[in-house]
């Protein structure tokens, strides 16, 4: 749930320093959000576990901080295995060649081709489509974003999640985010900056960069009456400034939470 980069360290250690992976289970479906660098831990919890042996992976894009994990995804080397990835193509790239081509000389030792053993099939998906897998519907939309983005809507047994990591506001696609988001259980938004930073009044301004800040982050989750908020793709604060950050946030919003690396949270 970190952006950009990893933050490891002795002082985000309630927090998590791992860059985005949101795992949500549907009934006997798993349903996986991003390759950071947090999935190399549900590799080796699913490993632990003995599974589940397959699943469904859905990628917002493909900035590094979203596919750092994917090399360290150990079970994607293992036969057993089968995963099928969604993401939107970008370019005359699909979504294999993408991933593919992340993986080679000079910037990888080892290709894909090569190394990934689990049984892989790669989907191409546009905004606007809609899936059922198993007993979830998925449902994307395109998000502000440099180079593009998808976010998320999945809908299972009457509830729902939003996933919209990774998005700028300001423009007209916030009306598109706020219908997309209308009367969900949990909305899971970048809030990256406080308005503060965003606009340069604290350090350099991030304006067009791509990310938002929990000033608007509350405001969407308002107008789209979602009723839990979780502040998504921290910068690389330290555990005591984001309890500052999620305190000044709940004046607004009290049931805000920040996502915890690990956490459960069950709808």
């Amino acid at each position: 749930m970190r952006g950009s980069i990893p933050a490891p360290g002795p002082k985000t250690q309630r927090y998590g320093g791992n860059t985005p992976c949101v795992e949500m289970r549907c009934g006997d479906e798993l349903l996986i959000f991003d390759l950071g660098t947090g999935v190399r831990v549900l590799g080796q919890e699913l490993l632990a576990a003995g599974g589940p042996t397959r699943a469904s992976i859905f990628l917002s894009h493909y900035h590094y901080d979203h596919l750092q994990g994917l090399p360290f995804f150990t079970p994607i080397f293992i036969p057993k295995f089968a995963f099928t990835v969604y993401g939107a193509p970008r370019g005359n790239h699909s979504v294999k060649e993408v991933l593919s081509g992340q993986m080679v000389q000079p910037y990888f030792p080892v290709t894909a081709e090569d190394t990934f053993k689990a049984q892989l099939t790669y989907k191409n998906l546009e905004a606007g489509q809609q899936l059922e897998i198993g007993p979830a519907r998925v449902r994307t939309l395109d998000l502000n974003h440099p180079g593009g983005n998808l976010g998320y809507r999945v809908e299972c047994d009457g509830r729902s999640v939003v996933y919209a990591t990774d998005v700028e506001h300001g423009c007209e696609k916030d009306k598109d985010l706020v219908e997309f988001a209308r009367d969900a259980d949990m909305l899971i938004i970048d809030a990256m900056y406080t308005e503060a930073e965003y606009r340069g009044l604290k350090g350099a301004a991030k304006i067009g960069w791509g990310h938002s800040t929990w000033e608007s982050a509350v405001e969407t989750a308002n107008a789209a009456n979602v009723k839990q908020l979780v502040l998504f793709h921290h910068e690389w604060r330290d555990d005591a400034e984001m309890d500052r950050f999620v305190e000044e946030v709940r004046k607004h919003r009290p049931e805000t939470i920040a996502a915890v690396e690990l956490e459960i949270l069950k709808l």
